[in-house]
């Protein structure tokens, strides 16, 4: 059954804006941050208006009502992703998740020479936490190439070396090539035959895929997935590590404070169990909360109906937009493999320059190098516009956007 976007766009607010251009506002920068539906706006609101209070240290009804609703939001969120809630550890996004395995994971288990493999196409947030512990402890950090299409990952690459790798880090859909990874494939391979054949870690950048996939973290194969709320309608300043039970007791504690310790002394202290131990201080109570209402609005949905809904705007506007003159489209757009993002430029019209124009007509774009410089790099370029997609946007929306970007080319160009 075709998604109900009427109904839907009816739940998001901030789609009815009109713009101080006179223009009404056409979001498609999905992949940098999605909007919220009023249930998320309600929820969080509901919750500092009658129930507002810190969590886990006090017997008095606010504390109970506000510990409840942020532990209940944990489990409807693990859930969502099939993961046991005790292996679900709240963070303030992906890139503070990933840093967590870094720090608690990687400085415990990692050695001198040691292997982490990573890709050319990771964001920034996958590849600076593992610079900096190769800094700190000499292993050694090797990246699988792009294939020479520039679309995919060279597999030949990643089999060549995986045998002596200890840990993998990737990104399961690129946020500038718009293009899922064979996870699946990269996953089996470091379990099967990374490590000398005993097993390498594998750490997934879920960010992107979070949107229209719901995981599935109980049977992917994966030891910790890191993943942010607002990609997927929840609010900005929350994600999660997802950790599989064999690398928990693995895990040293992150940051030290409140709410991660069970007794401290003046010498010592002795630690909470996870998730606790590794949540220090006070948590992130209403995002949380926002979390577990946009789920449960995302639950009324179809994910492969959403997904298919995702793509086929993508596909349609790579396709479209790659037969103006002098516009080059990045990734493959084929298939069911991307996702919403398309990124683009023009050849003689700078980025920055196209966007202003863009925004004059109500698009919202993103432009700049996407937090993945060393792949911009690899592309060639400085930078790339990029429209993104989600459930909320509409053909009529993704069509208006290819003709006043045909607009702008034929008065600049």
């Amino acid at each position: 059954m075709a998604l109900d976007l009427e109904a839907i766009r009816a739940d998001f607010p901030i789609l009815s804006r009109i713009l101080p251009s006179g223009k009404q506002l056409v979001y498609l920068d999905n992949a940098a941050t999605t909007q919220k539906p009023r249930q998320v706006i309600t929820a969080i609101s509901d919750y500092y208006e009658q129930h507002n209070s810190n969590v886990h240290r006090a017997v008095h009804t606010l504390a109970g009502e506000a510990t409840a609703a942020y532990e209940n939001a944990r489990i409807t969120i693990a859930d969502w992703f099939s993961v046991n809630p005790d292996h679900l550890f709240f963070t303030s996004g992906t890139t503070e998740a990933i840093n967590l395995a870094a720090h608690a994971w990687g400085k415990a288990n990692l050695h001198k020479d040691d292997v982490i493999l990573l890709t050319e196409m990771e964001h920034h947030s996958d590849l600076v936490p593992w610079q900096m512990l190769a800094e700190e402890r000499g292993v050694e950090l090797r990246f699988v190439p792009l294939s020479d299409d520039n679309n995919s990952l060279d597999m030949e690459a990643l089999e060549s070396t995986i045998d002596e790798v200890q840990l993998v880090c990737c990104v399961h859909t690129s946020n500038v090539l718009g293009v899922r990874n064979p996870i699946e494939r990269i996953i089996e391979l470091a379990k099967t035959r990374g490590n000398g054949g005993k097993g390498a870690a594998v750490l997934l950048d879920c960010a992107q895929a979070v949107s229209h996939d719901r995981l599935g973290f109980d049977t992917m194969g994966a030891d910790f997935v890191a993943l942010s709320a607002h990609k997927m309608c929840g609010p900005t300043g929350i994600g999660a590590l997802l950790v599989a039970d064999e690398r928990i007791s693995e895990m040293t504690h992150f940051m030290g404070g409140g709410d991660m310790i069970r007794e401290t002394w003046l010498e010592r202290s002795v630690y909470q169990d996870a998730p606790h131990r590794f949540e220090a201080g006070t948590p992130k109570i209403s995002a949380a909360i926002g979390w577990a209402a946009a789920i449960d609005w995302l639950g009324q949905f179809d994910m492969e109906e959403v997904k298919e809904h995702i793509l086929g705007l993508a596909r349609h506007t790579a396709a479209e937009i790659g037969k103006l003159p002098g516009i080059i489209v990045y990734g493959d757009h084929g298939g069911d493999l991307g996702s919403g993002a398309v990124s683009f430029l023009h050849d003689s019209i700078h980025a920055e320059d196209l966007a202003h124009f863009l925004d004059a007509g109500g698009f919202a774009v993103r432009t700049g190098h996407h937090c993945a410089q060393p792949l911009m790099r690899k592309l060639g370029v400085t930078a790339t516009n990029r429209a993104s997609f989600y459930l909320y946007n509409t053909r009529e929306e993704a069509d208006a956007f290819i003709n006043h970007l045909q607009g702008v080319i034929e008065r600049l160009a």
